[in-house]
């Protein structure tokens, strides 16, 4: 973004810039650009641990943690590890849940989540 506006437009370039792309949509409320980086047959744990599948599930439970404001602080991401395509992504959070992703890289170059696991340590 050159503006310093938030837009909601910016893709992930590499994969460590999901989780700092996460942060931004999740505090501005923007729940369509949360699912965007969710590629359309992802899989993410929800917080009562039932698995979401696709983009409309991940959606209802991103709308739940906006109406219920949820602030969320950015962190820095562990280095992806990568091979090829794939990138297994990671951060450690203040309150001490380590969330782990596998993102994959899409056939124009940007990345997307495909499985999410909000905390590892349950």
């Amino acid at each position: 973004m050159t503006t310093g506006q938030y837009t909601g437009q910016e893709r992930a370039v590499q994969p460590e810039d999901l989780a700092r792309l996460f942060f931004t949509r999740a505090n501005a409320g923007d729940v369509d650009g949360l699912v965007a980086l969710f590629e359309s047959a992802a899989v993410s744990v929800l917080p009562n641990g039932e698995i979401a599948t696709g983009r409309s599930a991940i959606g209802e439970s991103f709308e739940e943690l906006v109406t219920a404001g949820v602030a969320f602080t950015p962190v820095l991401d562990q280095p992806a590890l990568r091979a090829g395509d794939l990138a297994l992504t990671s951060r450690r959070l203040a309150n001490g849940e380590v969330p782990v992703e596998v993102a994959r890289r899409q056939p124009q170059g940007d990345w997307l989540w495909v499985v999410d696991q909000p905390n590892i340590l349950r």
